[in-house]
């Protein structure tokens, strides 16, 4: 396998960086490029300067987690794309398997299961992620709500050239609506390992800012409701 994978960090603020960054760093696919996005933090940043000579670091101003990934995405030069959240960490084996598994499928989208960890990185949760026994169920649930983890999942760098970036307008929901935008295209595949250790902690974006984030996740189902209705019929015909 001689493809080479970004690894997409957004950073802001967050003291457990330097753990997320690690965990790229010790992948077993050697062909990888870490670039960590400072999305205008003002804390925590002297946490990455020990990795700068094994990293892209960029800088911007504030403007959310999709902007942050833009700008990664704008800047990577890989074959495939990852995302790690910055208080998030990858198994060791993340990129390796799950881009053996993609090129297996010849699958241009994926995503895996997690396991949940505390503050002080310890797994605290069975694995959590869910796989369908075929699409209609898939699309079923997804017309509900986002069942992927985004720092589950893996995509061909192609995507974002046939199908543009996230949403910089959506503050939390970016991803479900981008994995909305493509599902009618690509086949979403799952990998049933836990490849993610996914940190549940008090200073969360989901916890922090749960209405805001109920009001958008609505907004964007009702976005895609129709093409999805479509899309659920499609398959039981």
């Amino acid at each position: 396998m001689n493809n080479k994978v970004t690894i997409v960090i957004p950073f802001f603020n967050c003291p457990f960086i330097a753990q997320a960054i690690e965990s790229a760093i010790n992948q077993t696919y050697q062909n990888i490029e870490i670039i960590v996005v400072n999305d205008g933090s003002t804390k925590h940043h002297e946490k990455i300067i020990p990795y700068l000579n094994r990293i892209t670091y960029i800088k911007k101003e504030n403007g959310g987690t999709a902007s942050a990934l833009n700008f990664g995405i704008q800047n990577s030069t890989g074959d495939y794309f990852a995302w790690l959240s910055s208080d998030d960490t990858f198994q060791p084996t993340k990129i390796e398997k799950q881009l053996h598994f993609m090129l297996q499928n010849n699958a241009k989208a994926s995503y895996s299961n997690f396991y949940l960890i505390n503050d002080q990185g310890s797994i605290v949760s069975p694995p959590q992620g869910m796989g369908f026994s075929n699409k209609v169920q898939f699309f079923k649930r997804m017309r509900r709500g986002c069942v992927i983890n985004g720092c589950t999942v893996m995509l061909n760098m192609n995507v974002f050239k046939d199908f543009g970036l996230f949403d910089e307008s959506l503050l939390y929901t970016q991803d479900y609506d981008f994995w909305l935008r493509i599902l009618p295209h690509y086949h979403f595949y799952y990998f049933p390992e836990a490849l993610v250790h996914y940190r549940v902690h008090e200073n969360m974006g989901t916890k922090q800012h749960r209405i805001e984030i109920r009001k958008e996740l609505q907004l964007t189902i009702q976005r895609h409701l129709t093409k999805m209705n479509a899309l659920v019929k499609s398959f039981l015909h």
